[in-house]
């Protein structure tokens, strides 16, 4: 008998749990259909701030996998097409046809819940206007593409370029620079922020915590603040923007924050994100503290007492995962682990046996040069989770530093007291620097102690890192203390 899989998003999670569902099971076996309300599939949000600011020339390079490539694997995707109820008792689903308004109900066997998030977009005057913008889709993104671009900008921008030292580019007369302002110093907040200097604008980031950044440690994302100052960005730290100032054309000329008003031409808003699960919420499909739905190893939905609920699965960004340190749920929006869930989701659809374990926090990005990295738990997190432990902090470069260019680097390393157990590392230097945030995640996964850690065998020659590598330096120190 052929069994119906219906997926409800086809991204990341939901595209990965179809494909490896079909490599396992043929159409005789399992028939695929997939609903997706936008009109673009598989491709990487991840990679929008770089498309923006120029970096990647073509949307087109995003997208790992088009609807005709999946269509063609026998799966029945259905794009401007949004599910508008669950029905788990019943098991079906109501979907409406954006361009018809036609409505109906399709039965499934399985369902995949794979809604991914949404942007925090605040309730506050302005922030709806033409000119306000999020960076979370590609519409999004082409959208402040559209603004940039009648805006007028000074040009792309050299990474080490700085804005006000230009009155020529590319050999034609400099305009006026154009401001943006980004709202949000979090990962998006950073990017964005990038992304507006390269696309010539003098940029402005209000950000409510004390430093940018929030997950790091504050000295380290003081470390972070001076970066950005570097490269001409104005920090306004510790403020809450309250409003969007329109002009007479209705699109942006300020924003309002507690610390005053800040000159805008456009506005990004890079507030994060939160799980899109107001349909399993209708359905009263229990949801986590974060609002999230939560699922056992194998992802598929608990119900309330944490028994899983038959015929239901869900990955992605609609998800909490459990964090490996704090042993606590907590929701991580990224594409690699909605690649997992989607894999581990498809293989055990497909007859196999798989389990996604859960995170230990690592996140990785940059600001031009300025890399920035962490993983595992911070001081507050650390607090939070009940552990006693230590921090560590270490300066060094990233290469030999007799190594030309040899780039600057410190790291933060958390163990807990006691068992020296390896809780947490924070990454900010240069070039060649946050990459190294992996062998800490891999220490985390592996529950290893900081006298563990710094006899791994990691790879040296000068043009990588010191002797020491700066990480093993900082396990020495934090071992001594230990």
């Amino acid at each position: 008998m052929t069994e119906h899989l219906v997926i409800i998003g086809a991204d990341a999670a939901g595209m990965s749990a179809a494909s490896q569902a079909r490599r396992r099971r043929g159409p005789e076996e399992l028939r695929i259909t997939a609903f997706e309300r936008g009109s673009v599939t598989s491709y990487s949000a991840c990679g929008i701030p770089y498309w923006v600011g120029g970096e990647v020339a073509e949307a087109a390079e995003l997208i790992a996998r088009t609807p005709e490539q999946h269509r063609a694997r026998g799966i029945d995707l259905r794009l401007r097409t949004e599910v508008t109820a669950l029905d788990p008792d019943g098991r079906r689903v109501r979907s409406r046809d954006l361009d018809t308004g036609a409505e109906q109900w399709t039965a499934y066997d399985h369902l995949v819940i794979a809604t991914g998030a949404e942007p925090v977009r605040p309730a506050l005057p302005g922030f709806d206007a033409p000119g306000v913008h999020t960076a979370h889709t590609l519409p999004d993104g082409q959208a402040l593409l559209d603004t940039l671009g009648t805006l007028g900008t000074l040009g792309t921008l050299g990474t080490h370029d700085t804005l006000g030292t230009h009155d020529t580019l590319d050999g034609e007369p400099a305009e006026r620079p154009r401001r943006a302002v980004v709202v949000g110093g979090g990962y998006i907040g950073i990017e964005m922020a990038e992304a507006m200097l390269r696309r010539g604008h003098r940029v402005t980031l209000v950000h409510r915590t004390p430093e940018p950044m929030p997950g790091l440690d504050p000295e380290m994302g003081a470390l972070v603040r001076r970066g950005m100052a570097e490269l001409g960005i104005e920090v306004i730290p510790g403020a809450e923007a309250t409003e969007v100032l329109l002009g007479p054309d209705g699109r942006p000329r300020a924003v309002r924050s507690t610390a005053g008003e800040h000159p805008a031409d456009l506005v990004v808003l890079g507030l994060g994100v939160r799980p899109r699960t107001a349909l399993a919420r209708a359905a009263d499909l229990p949801l986590g503290v974060h609002g999230g739905l939560r699922t056992d190893e194998r992802m598929r939905v608990l119900d309330g007492a944490g028994a899983p609920l038959p015929g239901l699965w869900a990955g992605g960004d609609c998800v909490e995962v459990r964090h490996l340190v704090s042993g606590r749920h907590q929701h991580v929006a990224l594409g690699t682990h909605a690649n997992k869930h989607g894999l581990v989701i498809g293989t055990n659809l497909g007859g196999g046996e798989a389990a996604f374990p859960g995170v230990v926090g690592t996140a990785i990005t940059k600001i031009c040069d300025l890399e920035i990295a962490r993983t595992g738990l911070n001081e507050r997190e650390a607090t939070a989770a009940g552990l006693r432990w230590t921090a560590t902090v270490v300066e060094s470069t990233a290469q030999a530093g007799y190594y030309p260019g040899a780039a600057w680097m410190t790291v933060k390393l958390l163990a807990e007291q006691g068992s020296g157990r390896l809780l947490g590392l924070q990454i900010v230097g240069g070039a060649g620097a946050a990459k190294r945030i992996d062998i800490a995640a891999m220490a985390l996964g592996s529950r290893l102690t900081v006298q563990e850690l710094i006899f791994q065998d990691l790879a040296y020659a000068p043009p990588f890192s010191p002797v020491w590598d700066p990480v093993l330096v900082a396990a020495r120190k934090a071992a001594a203390r230990l």
